[in-house]
């Protein structure tokens, strides 16, 4: 059976382009068409300066979240990161294949440390090496796909590469990954500035649509989404940004085709209206399971302890070749054991 390993960081509260981009798509089609590991990867938190209290409640708000969104520990397996030893175990492994030239190509480091540099500060390590623990999280259970926006399709090449390089020196040992994407509204965009991803890292802002926003929030924010010049609807993603934003989220949420939904339309206001509708309902499923889990915490709790269990048995026996592979002597109870 296929295989799939997605995962979500603690860095902000979790937006409806989380759920549209990727979460949503988990719950619907993953977890039923394969063997599905969904992951809060809390360990890529700490790559940049964190409130450690703050990473905490959102590692259990996003947990909570998956769950809300449709994701049953019965057909797949929900787990924090730092719980399975096995993540850490191979990162290492894999610095040893990775090379210093492949980490500072990738474009977040690149774009974060320059930021930094103009500060007169610089980065964390981690933050260069952090895409290497990413192939770790891949490589440790034998992923086939990897579902992924257009702006993490380079970490799962980098996975692609160490696996393939790891493979050939020392003998096969991990399957080779590829990226999978999602359709319309693959990357949904800041409502107030259409050229950028509409990112949980932001801590607050009117052009980001959160799934606990309240509905009337929500409708504020999309009435007040920046448009084009112009009064045309027309869906064009280089020359109409603001409205190729907006179509595309109702695209997504109404199942339609954002160019057919353009031809519906003579205002912004009244594509503004039906959006904010539209997401306010897909929302309403959400926001209610939301709250039935938070009143049972416990069964949240059952959930990550059940499916970190299940991921240390689906990735020990691999990484456990890795060690063997790479020229590690087992440990010497094994070794007793097998004498």
């Amino acid at each position: 059976m296929t295989r799939v390993f997605s995962g979500i960081k603690p860095t902000g509260h979790v937006t409806f382009g989380n759920y549209l981009g990727a979460m949503r798509r988990w719950a619907q089609v993953d977890q039923h068409r394969a063997d599905s590991l969904f992951c809060i990867v809390d360990l890529h938190a700490l790559t940049v300066d964190h409130d450690p209290a703050r990473v905490r409640r959102l590692s259990r708000q996003a947990a909570t979240l998956l769950l809300a969104t449709g994701l049953d520990p019965e057909v797949c397996t929900v787990y924090l990161q730092s719980h399975v030893d096995e993540h850490t175990r191979l990162s290492y492994l894999l610095e040893c294949v990775a090379t210093d030239g492949e980490m500072r190509r990738m474009v977040q480091y690149k774009e974060k440390a320059a930021r930094e540099r103009e500060r007169g500060g610089s980065v964390r390590l981690s933050l260069l090496t952090y895409p290497v623990l990413m192939a770790a999280d891949i490589l440790a259970f034998g992923t086939d796909e990897v579902p992924v926006g257009d702006d993490q399709v380079q970490h799962v090449e980098l996975a692609r590469d160490v696996a393939v390089r790891f493979n050939q020196r020392y003998g096969h040992t991990f399957v080779v990954p590829r990226a999978t994407r999602p359709g319309v509204a693959a990357r949904v965009m800041n409502l107030q500035d259409p050229t950028s991803k509409m990112g949980k890292s932001e801590d607050s802002g009117p052009g980001i649509v959160y799934l606990l926003d309240e509905p009337d929030v929500v409708r504020k924010k999309v009435m007040r989404a920046v448009t084009d010049s112009g009064r045309d609807v027309v869906y064009d993603r280089e020359s109409r940004p603001g409205v190729a934003n907006l179509l595309e989220i109702l695209a997504s949420c109404t199942d339609g085709d954002p160019e057919a939904l353009a031809c519906a339309y003579a205002s912004y206001g009244a594509l503004k209206k039906d959006t904010a509708e539209a997401v306010v309902e897909v929302l309403r499923p959400v926001r209610a399971r939301h709250r039935e889990l938070c009143a049972d915490p416990a069964h949240v709790e059952g959930v990550l302890r059940d499916g970190a269990r299940r991921a240390r048995e689906m990735a020990r026996p691999t990484v456990d070749a890795a060690y063997r592979a790479i020229g590690l002597l087992p440990p010497v109870f094994e070794t007793a054991l097998t004498a």
